[in-house]
This record gives C-alpha cells, sequence and structure tokens, in this order.
C-alpha cells in the first residue's frame, strides 16, 4: 500500500489540481496525508474535502516527518502541492518499478509546468546533473521522493536542523542504507518560485548550495533564506 505525504502552508491555488489529479489514478493510494503549517487560506478545507488526514506540520522536513508517523502504508510519497500527477497511471507505474527494482528510496526525471524553452532548458539540465553525480552524490527533491517507510525510519526521517536542501540529504542517507534510483515515469512541476525569485537568481543559490553541500556538509543556516509557503496576494 502507498501513503502520499503533502507538506501545506497556504495553496489553495494549487493543492485542488493535484488532489484531481491523485482522484484520477488508476491505481489510487491508500491515504493522504496533508501536512499544514499554518494555513490561513482554503488549504485545510479543500484537503477535507478531498478526504485526506490533515496533521499540524511546520518547514518541509519537519511536515514531511509529521506526516509519515501517520502513514500506515509500507511505501510512502512525498509530494509538493504545486506538482500534478498527469499521467493517471503515475502511481501505478511508479510502485510496479519500485517493487521490481527492489528500490528503497526513488524520485523521477521532472519537467516544467511552462512553455518557456529556457524553463525547459534547465530542467532538462537538472535531470542530466543529477543523473551523472548519482553514484557519488545522490539528489531526490522533496516534491517528489518514493521511499520505504522500514528506510525512512532507519534514517530518522528528514533530519530537522536542515534549513535547505534537506531533500538531497535525506537521499544521501537513504542510500547509504537503501537502494537508490530513478524511476521511468516524469513529474510535471511548477515554475512560480523560478517566477517570483528569478530563474539566474535560483540558479546560483542552488550553485552554491551543491557547492556547500559538498565542502562544508548539510546546510543548518539561515544564509540561503529559505521560505516556505505561497498565500495569493489579495
Amino acid at each position: 500500500m502507498l501513503s502520499i505525504v503533502i507538506p501545506t502552508k497556504d495553496e489553495e491555488a494549487c493543492l485542488p489540481r493535484l488532489l484531481s489529479s491523485i482522484r484520477a489514478q488508476s491505481v489510487p493510494p491508500h491515504e493522504i496525508i496533508v501536512a499544514d503549517a499554518g494555513s490561513t487560506d482554503k488549504t485545510r478545507e479543500i484537503a477535507m474535502k478531498f478526504g485526506a488526514q490533515i496533521v499540524e506540520g511546520g518547514m518541509p522536513g519537519p511536515g514531511r516527518n509529521t506526516g509519515a508517523r501517520e502513514a500506515t502504508s509500507d511505501f510512502v510519497l512525498f509530494l509538493d502541492a504545486d506538482v500534478v500527477l498527469d499521467d493517471p497511471k503515475f502511481l501505478e507505474q511508479a510502485m510496479e518499478e519500485m517493487v521490481r527494482r527492489e528500490l528503497d528510496l526513488a524520485t523521477c526525471d521532472v519537467f516544467p509546468i511552462s512553455d518557456s524553452m529556457q524553463d525547459k532548458l534547465m530542467h532538462s539540465a537538472y535531470n542530466k546533473y543529477v543523473r551523472a553525480v548519482r553514484p557519488l552524490i545522490p539528489h531526490a527533491p522533496g516534491f517528489c521522493m518514493l521511499v520505504r517507510r522500514s528506510t525512512h525510519e532507519a534514517i530518522h526521517g528528514f533530519d530537522e536542523t536542515v534549513t535547505f536542501c534537506e531533500d538531497h540529504d535525506y537521499a544521501r542517507r537513504a542510500a547509504k542504507v537503501g537502494r537508490f534510483g530513478f524511476l521511468d515515469v516524469k513529474i510535471p512541476v511548477s515554475v512560480r518560485r523560478l517566477n517570483r525569485d528569478g530563474r539566474a537568481s535560483i540558479a546560483m543559490k542552488f550553485m552554491l548550495a551543491e557547492l556547500h553541500l559538498a565542502t562544508l556538509g548539510p546546510i543548518r543556516h539561515d544564509a540561503f533564506k529559505y521560505s516556505f509557503g505561497h498565500k495569493q496576494k489579495g
């Protein structure tokens, strides 16, 4: 069985699309758990409408941990609210491959919900990079991570002291105790953060973060000024 965990904060604009795409899957999950970090919009109302269980969240890492503790399935899929499972067989195919290949943690290639060639090239470059460095430095974006619950528990979940790139820290630790791989499925991702913060700024921030991870280890300070939540402007 599969549990889906979604950390949220003010996600009324994106969450309905994701939950609708989950509802349309050929093989639905056993449960959906929304770890909400005090949303002041209709996020919780929307989650309840779709039958999701709501737990108290926080930043993405702690929220995912809280959701995973409530999960009752052997597999947990961590998603962000601004992705969408546009392929109705996404979950069916992901789980089949996860079991067949005996993976403990998996992610997949990403592509942007955007018509911009620049965005497509940026995401293609990301896919090539993380696959190239996988043997040395495993990467798995927090918006799409499929993990065995036993592996999640073995590494004690996300390190809640890590303030930025907690997902890649998680992937590195999980890869040390289990088998990590990329699935053949793909997932569309939002470009709203790129639109808000700027593509050059985001690219530079993540290059510096990569350098930090490679030389100094996990990021436990606020120099990268990560913000969580996407409340719509009124």
